[in-house]
């Protein structure tokens, strides 16, 4: 059964537009988005099944109207409070505090 990220041998979705000198980041978040992935790989909070796994599990809308780095964030917060890394309350309290400017 081919889901949402299978794409392989699809038609209709446009040519593949190639920035030219296109930065590893186009933005300073998609680097710790990155980061945030490899340290819970490496520190073995999740694994790359799983993370290739709940990316998969996004929801076709989601998934196609997101970013890769998009993709790789959603997951990985998923994956941190589906395995208990953190709650969703100390998930929302942070995000607070970042949109006050507090932290």
């Amino acid at each position: 059964m081919s889901g949402a990220h299978d794409l392989g041998g699809r038609q209709g979705f446009g040519p593949i537009v190639r920035e030219r000198d296109e930065p590893v980041f186009h933005e300073a978040w998609e680097g710790r988005t990155l980061a945030l992935a490899r340290a819970m790989l490496a520190g073995s909070h999740f694994n790359q099944a799983e993370f290739r796994h709940v990316k998969e599990r996004m929801a076709p809308a989601t998934y196609h109207g997101s970013s890769y780095y998009q993709r790789w964030l959603e997951g990985s917060i998923t994956l941190l409070l589906e395995k208990g890394v953190i709650t969703q309350e100390e998930f929302d309290a942070r995000l607070d505090e970042l949109a006050k400017g507090t932290g």
